[in-house]
């Protein structure tokens, strides 16, 4: 950081690194900014490992963002520069022993290296002299580390011995190593796109987001678990939120006739606002649950969530979903012990079909108002999660009315991106001049939508 140019072309970087977390959705300030400036300059440039860190404690507040700030640090500040200086072609299996050596010692930088020499080597696709990107997709398609479990695992008890139990403990270790090389081979692959393409782009599109960010109807099943493990602690923030909110509403609005009238005594000064008092009612919610296709993973993380919430309401009921529906409630004490087969369980106990498999809001709305008026009244706020995608069905609009004149208040949260409402066989437009209807594509808009809309 000696010459004015190193110095610009290092705060460029610094900048970059802080909008692509932005756009992951760090919270980062200008102070924090300013501070992994000053860490930068105290710590210097040549221990990478060392600025990563100094970097890290200055501009996250969570160990969960680490996961997305490693990947973008290491585009911005990469390991090396280029391509490898040997063009010869690389041998797959030579390169297996190798990389089986390697996991066998945990010998983490010749892992790097072999992440280097396998992306030059598998990584390239396109037809042009330089290759046109680089997967690291590809390169382990062609490695396939996964399966030199077996042949580290058997080498290490070789060496150390164990017994069976500790044999257990290897095999996990073992597969922690190799993920340790898969993200190398990734980050690798990342680096080489970013030279050709641009740091910025790639580290804003090619980086997976944070699990609260990911969209529902797009989570794989890692990506889904990954959720069910955050319901418990946002469903105690959320609990939280709740109560304050609960509390404030609790103390009443100003009374103005009486406020004006106790002013009297001071000059028609309001020097101590009379507010109305509450009575504390506790609401009761409804959950109406489309547990079909994509929107199945959603239905399941909210039911989950507001499961863990329901210490808050007078009365939880839970109906799921697809052309016929039926509730569930009972089965969500299940799930929340077994998160992972709560879907599963559902579709197995619950009626949801008649016919046929695919989805008819029409249907499972009219029987609703038909089977369950009693659970909606005048305390209850109902929640409608799925797609109101109807397969050119009747929408069955009457039913739903009839719902949201019973139901204190009506909220439809849709995990589809808004600009799709009424494309195709969507009804969202027609319901959405019934009830509030509300775009909830991931697990960050969940939570505000539910600590903002849930009743007090």
């Amino acid at each position: 950081m000696n010459s004015p140019a190193t110095e610009a072309g290092v705060a460029e970087r610094l900048t970059g690194l802080v909008g692509a977390l932005r756009s992951h959705g760090v919270r980062i300030g200008t102070g924090e900014t300013v501070d992994a400036a000053l860490a930068m300059e105290a710590l210097g440039l040549a221990d990478r490992e060392r600025l990563r860190e100094g970097l890290a404690a200055t501009l996250l507040h969570g160990e969960a963002q680490r996961r997305v700030f490693d990947p973008v640090f290491d585009v911005y500040f990469p390991r090396r520069f280029g391509a490898p200086d040997t063009e010869a072609p690389v041998d797959r299996e030579a390169l297996r022993d190798r990389l089986a050596t390697a996991l066998a010692a945990n010998d983490e930088a010749m892992m790097a290296q072999l992440a280097i020499e396998a992306v030059n080597g598998f990584g390239g696709y396109g037809s042009s002299p330089e290759s046109d990107g680089w997967s690291s997709y590809q390169t382990l398609d062609r490695l396939r580390p996964q399966t030199l479990l077996a042949r580290v695992r058997d080498s290490v008890r070789a060496q150390a011995g164990g017994s069976g139990f500790a044999d257990r403990l290897l095999e996990d270790e073992i597969r922690r190593r190799i993920e340790v090389f898969r993200t190398q081979v990734a980050a690798e692959a990342r680096r080489r796109v970013a030279e050709r393409r641009g740091r910025d782009k790639i580290a804003r599109r090619a980086i997976s987001p944070t699990p609260d960010r990911v969209d529902f109807l797009f989570a794989g099943r890692a990506q889904l678990t990954e959720l069910r493990k955050v319901v418990q602690p946002l469903a105690r923030k959320l609990a939280t939120r709740l109560a304050a909110r609960r509390r404030r509403a609790a103390r009443g609005t100003i009374d103005l006739r009486r406020t004006l009238r106790g002013s009297l005594s001071t000059g028609g000064v309001p020097m101590q606002p009379v507010l109305r008092r509450r009575r504390p009612v506790r609401p009761e919610l409804v959950l109406l649950c489309d547990v079909s296709g994509s929107v199945s993973g959603f239905s399941d993380f909210t039911m989950l969530l507001v499961h863990a919430l329901h210490d808050q309401f007078s009365k939880v009921r839970v109906f799921a979903f697809v052309n016929r529906i039926d509730e569930v409630t009972g089965l969500l004490v299940h799930g929340a012990a077994d998160p992972e087969g709560l879907g599963a369980r559902i579709r197995s106990e619950a009626t949801l079909t008649g016919w046929h498999g695919s989805s008819d809001y029409g249907v499972a709305f009219g029987e609703f108002a038909e089977r369950y008026t009693d659970a909606v009244g005048s305390r209850t706020t109902v929640f409608v999660l799925g797609d109101a995608r109807t397969n050119m069905s009747d929408p069955n609009l009457p039913a739903v009315r009839l719902v949201s004149e019973r139901a204190r208040r009506v909220y439809w949260l849709n995990p589809e991106p808004r600009s799709q409402w009424g494309t195709g066989d969507s009804a969202a437009s027609a319901y959405a001049e019934l009830v509030e209807m509300h775009e909830c594509r991931n697990a960050r808009q969940l939570s505000a939508l539910i600590a903002r809309l849930l009743p007090v």
